[in-house]
């Protein structure tokens, strides 16, 4: 069995901006309903919040949620691909995992998650990310990764386009990023091995499947790049403005 409190994602799930994140992700679910989708369940962390306002909640993920809880099952699904018949959910929760679908199994995806609910499906994603900040280098292959295991960035134009056949009855944002580069200063950083990219990720390299390590000490030159990088972002923020972090949108089934 899983402990919420000992899973290593406990840690990160103590960040206030983290929790404010969550607390308004869960005030777009009702506060009673039949049961729930929650996709892309991982440690069950929402699924179990979830539980204590549904009769049941189905924790569904690529690997089978090591959940155990009376009112939960826990399956392995895909979401392109979802094994229930049309409208078999009152509610379908989809937080952080669209932006790590590939791009061309993405409207697929949404149009599953649309065909399975009753009444709504409720999103969460990262609101117009700059996939470019962030990025990695694997140690085993030398190719570059996004940040995080993110390959889709979102705005609600394009979340409202995937969910064309729904209507998006509640649409809200958490947070703020100014966290923005330009194809200078990611090609300097791409040179200098991406020293500062998101390497405590979970998730491995997206070309081979290397756990993803941060890359060796740098020599002088690759220093200088960094600073050179850095110098030249730095510039470009004085006249960005801040985005919010995370796009909430609660989507209703058409009557």
């Amino acid at each position: 069995m899983v402990n919420s409190t000992t899973h290593p994602r406990a840690s990160f799930r103590d960040n206030p901006r983290e929790q404010e994140r969550i607390r308004d992700l869960l005030s777009l679910v009702p506060e009673r309903g039949t049961n729930l989708l929650d996709v892309g369940a991982r440690d069950g962390y929402l699924s179990r919040k979830l539980a204590d306002r549904f009769d049941a909640v189905v924790a569904l993920d690529l690997e089978k949620p090591d959940i155990e809880h009376e009112k939960i099952l826990p399956v392995r699904g895909d979401v392109t691909a979802l094994s229930y018949p049309d409208g078999a959910f009152e509610i379908v929760l989809c937080a952080e995992v669209l932006e790590h679908i590939p791009p061309r199994s993405l409207v697929r995806a949404c149009s599953e998650l649309a065909r399975v609910t009753s009444s709504y499906v409720i999103v969460g994603v990262p609101y117009k990310q700059d996939l470019r900040v962030g990025r990695t280098t694997c140690q085993a292959c030398g190719k570059t990764n996004p940040p995080w295991g993110h390959v889709n960035a979102f705005d609600v134009v394009q979340l409202q386009t995937l969910f064309s056949d729904l209507v998006s009855e509640k649409i809200s944002f958490v947070g703020q990023n100014n966290q923005k580069t330009n194809f200078v200063s990611r090609l300097l950083m791409d040179i200098a091995g991406n020293p500062y990219g998101t390497y405590v990720q979970q998730e491995p390299c997206m070309h081979c499947g290397a756990a993803l390590q941060p890359p060796p000490d740098r020599g002088i030159f690759q220093k200088v790049l960094t600073k050179c990088a850095f110098l030249i972002g730095r510039l470009q923020l004085r006249s960005t403005d801040a985005n919010p972090n995370w796009v909430h949108v609660r989507f209703r089934k058409r009557i």
